[in-house]
Order: C-alpha cells, then structure tokens, then sequence
C-alpha cells in the first residue's frame, strides 16, 4: 500500500516537478491540491478568471482546514500554496513535464485544448485526460503526439480518493504510462492499470447501477429514499444510487451512460428517460439545487423537503396487535430473525422439521447472544431473558396462536409453497403470513393458502441481528393492514423498513447482482483482473467489498440463480449470467463455503 507523501519538496527522482491542471473545477481544483502537497509546483489554468479565483479560494479554505486539523504545520501550509500558481491562460502549460485537462467531458472541447497544447508545451510532455466517459484513443488520434496521450482518472474528491485509473490506448508509449504511474504511487494513490473504453473499470461497473436505480425509480416502483436507503442499509454502501447522482451530475450520468451504450450496445446502459427529463430541465443535481432530491441551495449538500418526500408523522392505516411470533426454520437464517424478535420482547416460537433441529437452532441463538454479551453490547441478564423467550419445537402446530408467522426456510418455491399451505391450516385467523424469500415471487407463496390477502414479503438481511434493513413487500393481493403491521413490527425490531412490489430481486438484489454479473463479464473479456477490480470498486467506489469478494463470500450458487430469476422475469439479454459464472458453478467452485470461488481459500 501506498504510503500519502508528505508535503515536503520530493526527491530529485520523483516524476514530474512541474504539473499543469487545465480546468479548475471541483476535480480540478482537487488534482491541484493533491499535486501540491506533494511538493510539486502546479500551474493550475481555467478560460474563465472568476474560475481561477474561486479555485485558489477553494485551495486556501482547504489548507487552512487542514491546519485546524492538525495535518499541516502553518509553514507547510504557506509552502503549499506558494507553490500553486492560477491564470486564464494556456500558454502557462508551456514548461509543464505533465499536462492533466480535467475539462467538460466534449470531444470538441477537449480536441481544442489538446491542439493548443500540442503547438505549446515541449516534445517531451505527456498529455493526460481526466475523462472517464470519452475515447482516451479518439483523443490521441488527433495530438501530433499520441504515444504520450493517455488516460488519468481521478476519483471526486480527489484529495481523499485513493483510486487513480491509468488508461492507455493503443497508441499509448508504455513508457509514459509507467511514468504517469509512479506519479500516481508518488502522490499516496492506488492505481490501477486499464485500456481504453467507456467507463473504463470503476465506473463502467457504477454507472450501469446507478442507470438501473433511476429506471427503478421512473417505474414508481420504489420512492428515491426506500431505493437509497436499501442500498445503504443492505449493502453497506456509503451513498444511495439517486444520492449519488444527484453528487456526479445528472448530466454527467447520462454523458457517461450515452457513451457506454454507443460502444456496448447493452441496454443496461442505454440511459434511463428520467435523466434526460431532469438534465434537459436543468434539474442536475447538486449543483443546480434539485435533481432526484431538492437542496437547500446550488452546490449544498444538505436535502430539504419538497413534495416528494414521505410525511415523517406517516400516519396511516393501523396494523393488527402482534404479541408473538412463528419464525419457522432451523438454519443461520431462522435463529437470527428468532433473536432479532426475542430481543424485542415478542414471544418466539421457533419451529423446525424435527425438535432436534429447532433445540440447534436455539443454541445457534444463545451461542450469538453470548458473544454480544463478551462484547459488551448485552447484559447477561438481557440475554437470559431473550433466549427465555424462545421456544423451541419440531411441529408448526405450535403455530396456532401466534400472531405473525415468518417462514425462513430454504430458497425453494415449492418447499415454501407446502410450508403455507400447512400455515394456513394451523395458523389461526388473522395472523400475518410472511416470508424471507429474497428471490421467489410472493403471490406464489401467498397463492398456497387460502388467505392470500394475509400474505406478504418480509425479506431480512444477513446476519439478521446486525442489518438493520428488511424489504417489505407487497404483493397486489395483500391487504393494507397486514402492510402495516409488519412496517409497525420493523419499527419495534428496531429495523428500516422500505416499501417494494412483488417482482424479481426487489430493491436490492435487482440493483446488486447485475452489477456483479457484469463484473464478471468484464474479467471474462480480459479487461481487468480481480484484484484490479476489487480494488478499484473499494477505493473508487467506497464499497466495503469488491465484486468478487462479495460474490465468493455470498456463493456462486446463490448467485447464478438469483440472476437466472431476474433474467427469467426481466428477458434482458444484458441480465442473462456471465458463462464464467456457470462454468465455476458446474465445476463446484461456489465460494469460501467450497474453499474456492473466484479465488482459492484455507480450508478449515
């Protein structure tokens, strides 16, 4: 790992004295800094003089922060600065060893200011674009010195990303690549050499997600804050999908997106209508005050509410009293939803085929409330008491007079289909029929019984007692109470709920598993390898796991068929499982729980 330079003037051996940043925007202004603290001298150049003030205003805010902080001495503080010089001029680029343009993402734009340059800096200078969307090769093609044109993206805020994406193209001398690339290493950063295509690894990956998140939301199938927060809550992500592009720029999404379908030809790149309506209603997100949420101002981060956003009070329909509950299931699953309940207070029962398997489960429950208490976060009274209110049996006829039954058995239509269909025989009238499927239509389930209005979706996260998510979902037989029993259930479990339809996938999984499908396809073309991508969604991206650490921790198997179920509901060929993915899966390599996935694990 890279160690951050400090701010001291580098080594004479270090790559590149002298930078000049052309375009000073928010990544501009961010690719100045870095380069400063690094001890460089920084030429930083914007057309418009107004743009160049308010960078160099940016800047000082920025160190003087970092005084406050304690991250820089006052000398240093002063050192950084002085070696940063802003102008309106092109021609201040002329003795720059690197030239980084960090400019509109247009091809005559950028065409223009690499003519320009060419005709201005020293045979010598490498020529870097800060594009993630453009063709890095289409832009070499037309510099009389396309060996040293290449690709460097930066993450926003450039200051605190570590990921750094060197692209070269075909005609890309690799000796500028490996220049640029110590540069990167030189600045503390993390990069990460690709070729040449939209999106390029990291946000070819981000851009189809956060494209299938706005057509989720154009379908009214979700409100923007059950779609952010479900993402969040359920996969530990740092932002939600709308969030997010409200962040990047709405425009800018949809320049990304426009540039990714022209080369795949995929649909899941093919922009969702919302965000031409929004960008061509000048509706861009932050920087505009509104796009998929409303700010408090132009360029604030801060929400404010508008007509879209729920009513806090969320007052509505009351649900039926729930004083105890079924949870039907003997694996890692069951128990956890078990101590989830008993730790509310509800009275549990816990059912399972066999009174064996229901007194395993039970221990699973009281071996997991041991450690919260080793922990600290239980006293042992408190989980004396929770496990006290758990009962084990091996028949669902102890069923009869619970109030909420929840099926957490395995993810087989028709096992879960004969599991309702006893349910509805021994549970009595008015009790709530849910199930944790997280993959198979609920109607079918609901189907099974003959009160289908009393059936819905209470899709939890694993590990139960930690994610604090659960899917509500909502088939178009279920009747309004039952919904909100089980939202005022989420909320005495100490659980967000977020409101879905009964289709594929729901909100997560139908925003997830493309998303590693399509990493998968992309080491299937070569493009990149697993590190490089994993390394690129956590360092780029924020996600706490990279694609294929996640895809090895949940199992191949389980993987392949959810997206064979979205495919299958779906019919889009860009849904349909990589092979690569299917061949791993009929070789038994399904992850940790095999010892080998995508990658190869210590056998216990």
């Amino acid at each position: 790992m890279a160690t951050p330079p400090s701010s001291a003037t580098p080594p004479s051996s270090s790559p590149f004295r002298t930078v000049a940043v052309v375009g000073l925007g928010t990544m501009g202004t961010g690719i100045a800094e870095v380069l400063a603290r690094s001890g460089r001298e920084v030429v930083g150049i914007d057309i418009s003089e107004a743009q160049a003030a308010r960078a160099a205003a940016a800047l000082e805010a920025s160190a003087a922060r970092a005084v406050e902080r304690g991250r820089l001495t006052e000398e240093e503080r002063a050192g950084l600065l002085a070696r940063v010089r802003t102008c309106a001029d092109l021609r201040a680029a002329a003795d720059a060893e690197l030239v980084i343009e960090v400019v509109p993402e247009s091809y005559e734009i950028k065409q223009q200011v690499f003519r320009e340059l060419d005709a201005l800096v020293r045979p010598d200078t490498i020529l870097a674009t800060g594009t993630n969307a453009l063709s890095v090769t289409r832009l070499a093609a037309e510099s009389a010195r396309p060996e040293r044109v290449l690709g460097l993206h930066f993450f926003n805020p450039a200051p605190a990303m570590r990921l750094v994406e060197v692209v070269s193209s075909v005609l890309t001398a690799p000796a500028a690549v490996s220049a640029v690339t110590d540069l990167a290493l030189d600045l503390g950063k993390e990069p990460v050499a690709v070729g040449d295509r939209p999106g390029f690894v990291a946000d070819g990956l981000l851009f189809g997600y956060l494209n299938q998140a706005a057509a989720m939301y154009e379908a009214n199938y979700a409100s923007r804050e059950d779609i952010d927060a479900a993402m969040r809550l359920g996969c530990g992500l740092p932002m939600g999908p709308l969030a997010l592009l409200d962040l990047i720029g709405v425009d800018t999404a949809r320049t990304v997106l426009d540039a990714m379908y022209a080369a795949s030809h995929d649909r899941l790149h093919a922009p969702a209508p919302i965000l031409r309506q929004l960008s061509e209603a000048g509706l861009t997100g932050r920087k505009a005050g509104r796009g998929f949420y409303t700010y408090a101002a132009p360029g604030s981060a801060v929400t404010v509410p508008d007509a879209l956003t729920p009513d806090p009070e969320g007052a509505g329909l009351p649900g039926r009293p729930v004083r105890s509950v079924g949870v039907a299931g003997s694996g890692t699953m069951a128990s956890g939803i078990a101590e989830v309940f008993a730790k509310a207070g509800y009275q549990v029962v816990l059912a399972a085929r066999t009174a064996e398997k229901a007194d395993a489960a039970k221990a699973r429950v009281g071996a997991s409330l041991s450690r919260s208490v080793a922990k600290g976060r239980l006293t042992p009274e408190a989980a004396a008491a929770t496990l006290e209110r758990i009962a084990p049996t091996g028949t669902y006829d102890d069923f009869a007079e619970v109030d909420l039954a929840v099926e957490a058995v395995a993810e087989d239509l028709e096992v879960k289909r004969q599991l309702f269909a006893a349910l509805d025989k021994v549970c009595k009238p008015g009790a709530v029929l849910a199930t944790t499927t997280s993959s198979l239509p609920v109607i079918a389930c609901a189907r099974a019984t003959s009160r289908p209005q009393d059936v819905i979706g209470m899709h939890f996260f694993n590990p139960a007692p930690a994610m604090k998510l659960v899917e509500v979902v909502r088939t178009v037989l279920s009747a309004p109470d039952v919904h909100a029993t089980v939202r005022e259930v989420c909320a005495k479990i100490r659980k967000h709920a977020v409101d879905c339809g009964d289709r594929a996938g729901f909100i997560v999984n139908a925003l997830l598993f493309p998303y590693l499908n399509n990493a998968v396809k992309m080491v299937e073309e070569h493009y990149a390898t697993l590190d490089d991508i994993d390394a690129a969604m956590k360092l780029g991206g924020g996600y706490p796991m990279g694609p294929f650490e996640l895809l090895d921790v949940v199992g191949l198997d389980v993987s392949l068929a959810i997206e064979k179920v979205l495919h299958r509901e779906f019919r889009d060929p860009g849904l349909a499982p990589a092979p690569l993915l299917e061949h791993l899966v009929a070789a038994g390599c399904l992850g940790r729980k095999t010892g080998r996935g995508f990658r190869e694990y210590a056998r216990r």
